[in-house]
């Protein structure tokens, strides 16, 4: 498929751009797209949750109260579940949530995740631009001219970028990343995929055997 290319202030530069459709015209593959979300959203958890059980909380050395005529359960410690101030029962122990996919699979489900978005007309491609500082104003200018200053968008760039990264960082609705590097969840959860124009040959190029 071909998509046009637009210039910094919004106006069409004249040159249009091939997109491959081993990657922007297939037929996405939504289970696949589940394991990669859920595989990225679970890998971000850090697992350090954690309750004290009997054995670790304070206290318990002495016999709480009598063992008769007090009316109540008889009772050997004061870290028992059921004491106040008792270790808990079944609680949270440190783990880990990570999960991995086969390399194979994560990439079809990119691909799955760029042709649902090239079927929505989701994409958008702009010529190369950089900034001699981080310059936000500037950056959200581009937007605003592009229209899209209202939209969720991810930038994706050629190599990494500082100027343009702290530029945007900034920016409520813009995330900026590398283009081969941006993840199944990263091209879902945003309503547009902004490509420079030069980022596209190593996005393709990650995806294609």
């Amino acid at each position: 498929m071909e998509l046009k290319v637009y210039k910094l202030d919004g106006s069409e530069s004249g040159q249009t751009v091939n997109l491959p459709d081993e990657v922007f015209q297939i037929e996405p593959n939504q289970h696949l797209i589940y394991q990669s979300v859920r595989t990225f959203l679970s890998n971000q958890r850090q697992g350090t949750h954690k309750t004290k059980g009997r054995s670790e909380v304070r206290g318990g050395g002495k016999k709480p109260f009598k063992q008769k005529g007090t009316g109540n359960a008889r009772r050997g410690t004061s870290r028992s579940p059921v004491m106040v101030g008792g270790g808990n029962i079944f609680g949270p122990i440190p783990h880990t949530y990570k999960l991995k996919l086969p390399k194979k699979a994560s990439r079809l489900a990119r691909k799955s995740a760029l042709s649902f978005k090239a079927k929505e007309n989701e994409i958008m491609v702009i010529e190369d631009f950089t900034f001699d500082s981080p310059k936000t104003k500037d950056l959200y200018g581009i937007m605003k001219s592009l229209k899209i200053d209202d939209k969720k968008t991810l930038l994706l760039l050629t190599e990494k970028n500082d100027n343009v990264y702290k530029s945007g960082r900034n920016l409520e609705k813009l995330n900026v990343m590398i283009s081969d590097k941006a993840a199944t969840y990263d091209l879902l959860n945003n309503k547009l995929i902004l490509l420079q124009k030069s980022a596209v040959e190593p996005l393709c190029k990650s995806l294609i055997n």
